[in-house]
């Protein structure tokens, strides 16, 4: 049985008959070989040259079809409901688990990253915004999202200031895709919250580069044409197919504060929104917690105390949810423990947000790596706590390796 599949979904084991969709902005080789996919690299080296879209094969290779592929069951053939029949609760979709969606969230990251480059790109040479492409990137945020609230979130904590521009936009996405969620938010409206958030500060790509990425601070007129690129954010899209008044209002306000002391209007609480206020909190904590090239990212539970801090620049309320939700140390923190030993953050914890679920990996005592542990530090049994969040790189240790390591199958 022949079947398109993204290559997001794309797992070892399926047999690919040939490749259905590869970009054509790069300049790669066209794939046109089939085989099985033995293993990650073979995924990661498709995804390099640019792959889309391929058609597997599911007669050949070891993958069985994913559910939502396999053909519906005819109902010709059920019994027509009586009053006698006994009506069955609506199926339960199973539980996606962080590793199964990690796998495809890693693939899809990185896509997403490279993507918005390449329309950043497009957009300071002069050329038009391609929305088709960001409303894409903004469905398969949400998509993983809503099937699995960790695996997209972990991502973000990989750092790199040398392409800040474009991974702040797609974390931002993916920030605002969880807390939309958790505040309750249906799928449709978080699709529009994310595509949002995406275009947020592409109108920065309109502004000379050299002051964007400029490793030291910037002058008071330098900050000037910075705040530019919100009238240019707005150029970019207004009036074009798809763009609603929520995306808008989250480009034009986002920079905006409860006090009147943002920008570019100066406007006050009762002029701005819940999706501005969302959007400003969100921007914020990416920004403080990010590389960039003129700071290095601070720890997140430092940018929630400064959150916390500033409750008239801020939605206090809004605040309080956003720290439930992320937790108190976010998933993909690396956390030392009482017991002399550090542990990834893998699930967080919404009653008890200092008590979430760790995998231990390394003695920081002696400095070595030890056999991997899941802890679940709620338990009433557990007496082992977090002492603080740690940087990676204070123990040498590379977290996209570590992430790959301990939740890549």
């Amino acid at each position: 049985m022949l079947i398109a599949l993204p290559i997001s979904e794309l797992t070892p084991g399926m047999f690919v008959d040939s490749v259905t969709k590869q970009h054509e902005g790069l300049n790669s080789i066209k794939i046109k070989t089939s085989g099985l996919v033995r293993n990650q690299a073979i995924i990661k080296r498709l995804v390099t040259e640019g792959v889309l879209e391929l058609l597997i094969d599911f007669t050949k290779g070891d993958a069985a079809i994913p559910d939502k592929y396999k053909p519906k069951k005819s109902t010709a053939s059920q019994k027509p409901i009586t009053s006698s029949s006994k009506t069955k609760p609506p199926a339960v979709k199973p539980a996606i688990t962080l590793e199964q969606e990690f796998a495809k969230a890693s693939i899809s990251f990185e896509q997403h990253n490279r993507k918005l480059q390449a329309l950043y790109g497009d957009v300071t040479t002069g050329l038009s915004v391609n929305l088709k492409v960001i409303d894409e990137m903004a469905n398969d945020i949400v998509s993983s999202v809503f099937r699995n609230t960790s695996a997209m979130t972990i991502l973000t904590r990989v750092k790199d200031k040398h392409s800040y521009n474009w991974r702040h936009m797609v974390n931002c996405a993916i920030f605002t895709a969880v807390f939309a969620k958790y505040l309750g938010y249906k799928e449709e409206a978080v699709q529009q919250l994310a595509m949002g958030a995406l275009l947020h500060d592409l109108g920065q790509a309109k502004l000379p580069q050299g002051i964007i990425s400029r490793p030291s601070k910037l002058t008071g007129s330098e900050m000037d044409i910075i705040k530019r690129h919100v009238a240019q954010g707005l150029g970019l899209v207004k009036g074009e197919k798809g763009i609603t008044p929520l995306i808008l209002d989250m480009i034009v306000n986002h920079h905006e504060r409860l006090d009147g002391s943002g920008y570019p209007r100066g406007i006050t609480a009762e002029k701005l929104s819940r999706p501005a206020r969302i959007m400003a909190i969100v921007d914020v904590y990416d920004a403080l917690t990010a590389d960039r090239p003129h700071q290095e990212g601070d720890e997140p539970i430092n940018a929630l105390r400064y959150l916390l801090a500033h409750k008239e620049l801020f939605d206090a309320e809004l605040v309080q949810h956003f720290i439930k939700c992320l937790g108190v140390h976010p998933v993909g923190t690396i956390v030392k423990l009482t017991n002399e030993r550090l542990a990834l953050v893998l699930e967080g914890n919404k009653l008890n947000p200092i008590k979430p679920k760790v995998k231990l990996f390394y003695n920081a005592k002696h400095g070595h790596h030890v056999t991997p542990k899941d802890l679940d530090l709620n338990e009433s049994d557990q007496s082992i706590k977090i002492v603080s969040s740690i940087k990676p790189l204070d123990y040498q240790i590379n977290l996209a390796r570590l992430l790959k390591e301990h939740l890549l199958n």
